[in-house]
């Protein structure tokens, strides 16, 4: 036989041997240890589950702490003015209807829309008002009705050169968590009083002066329009106004004073918020200034406080569905702790405006 031959088949033999050998050895070993399975990845396109609030800060000034809420807007379409730009450019009137708690507004705009914001100050007519409801306002709107209580007792005539027929302008904000509750929430114009008398005496301890104008001393208005309480709540302002500069995605803010959470608001849209900024910072720093009588210095407030009186408020029961127009109905959550009240917007997807509350 070929010498090849034995040996091409001698090496076959001895692999077909190995081979059985090992195949026995693997059937009588130990089994061999399962590895764990990792979960599968979620899909690219799906995202993951967002906390209710990405926040950030803080960011302070003396007594008041200030945190941004982050998020993304969910209006789309054009910005509407705000009740502020809109009397500053006349394209739309508040009438006074000698009715205290009911006004009237009407936007002559032909293609501007107004946002009207419940704790609007209005100016003028036969007594200074509050505003108690949110509202957007159409174009060419005629006279729709308008819910406000008074804050400023004793006048019913028209002031100075004033017209006590309509109101003349909108730069200010209830400067309270307190004259927001009564306004809002009790709804109750004797405890509207009873805060701007508070609000007054808080800003007069402050400023170490009697901030009530002597052409009308119950004025809420006139007292916020005070030289001395300009100049503490600008030092506020300036230390805070650019804090919103360069993030494209805030939403709104939250603050504390004295070290306790006060309030605040968050908006459907990034624009809306950023327009309303000035005004809502100004209302945020006269609060402040008329409780630093009580403490100079910012208490820590840890940003997960902040979370929890967010969600806490927006997890609470409804107390109130109230339809304002067509167009936008209110619910007020309550809980021990918050209130939160929330103007929805039926021709736009979601809510418009939430204002958070610390009992």
């Amino acid at each position: 036989m070929d010498k090849r031959y034995l040996l091409a088949f001698g090496m076959g033999a001895a692999s077909l041997a190995l081979g059985i050998l090992v195949v026995r050895l693997v059937g009588l070993g130990p089994t061999l240890p399962e590895l764990p399975v990792s979960p599968p990845l979620p899909p690219e396109n799906v995202d993951p589950p967002q906390r209710s609030q990405n926040i950030s800060g803080p960011y302070k000034h003396k007594n008041l702490t200030v945190y941004l809420v982050h998020g993304k807007s969910h209006r789309t379409g054009k910005t509407p003015l705000t009740l502020e730009e809109a009397m500053a450019r006349n394209v739309v009137v508040v009438h006074e209807t000698s009715d205290v708690n009911e006004l009237h507004i009407e936007n002559v705009s032909r293609t501007e829309e107004v946002y009207v914001q419940a704790g609007d100050i209005v100016k003028g007519g036969k007594q200074d008002r509050v505003l108690t409801v949110d509202l957007i306002v159409p174009a060419r709107s005629g006279r729709l009705p308008l819910d406000a209580f008074c804050v400023e007792q004793g006048r019913w005539t028209a002031r100075g050169s004033e017209s006590d027929g309509r109101f003349n302008s909108s730069t200010e904000m209830a400067p309270s968590k307190e004259l927001k509750l009564a306004a809002k929430h009790s709804k109750s114009q004797a405890r509207v009083w009873e805060t701007v008398a508070e609000a007054q005496g808080g800003l007069s301890a402050a400023a170490n002066t009697n901030v009530a104008s002597n052409v009308s001393r119950s004025s809420l208005q006139l007292s916020l329009e005070n030289q001395e309480v300009r100049t503490s709540a600008s030092e506020y302002i300036d230390a805070l106004r650019s804090i919103i500069n360069g993030k494209d995605d805030v939403i709104g803010f939250v603050f504390a004073i004295n070290g306790e959470i006060n309030s605040g608001d968050t908006y459907g849209s990034t624009e809306l918020f950023a327009k309303l900024w000035p005004k809502l910072l100004k209302a945020t720093a006269i609060e402040a200034v008329a409780e630093s009588h009580r403490s100079e210095l910012s208490a820590s407030v840890a940003a997960g406080s902040m979370r929890d009186f967010m969600a806490t408020a927006e997890k609470s029961s409804i107390e109130e569905d109230r339809e304002i127009t067509p167009r936008i109905k209110m619910l007020t959550r309550e809980s021990e702790e918050t209130v939160l009240i929330e103007s929805q917007d039926r021709e736009s997807d979601g809510w418009l405006h939430r204002n958070y509350l610390k009992r």
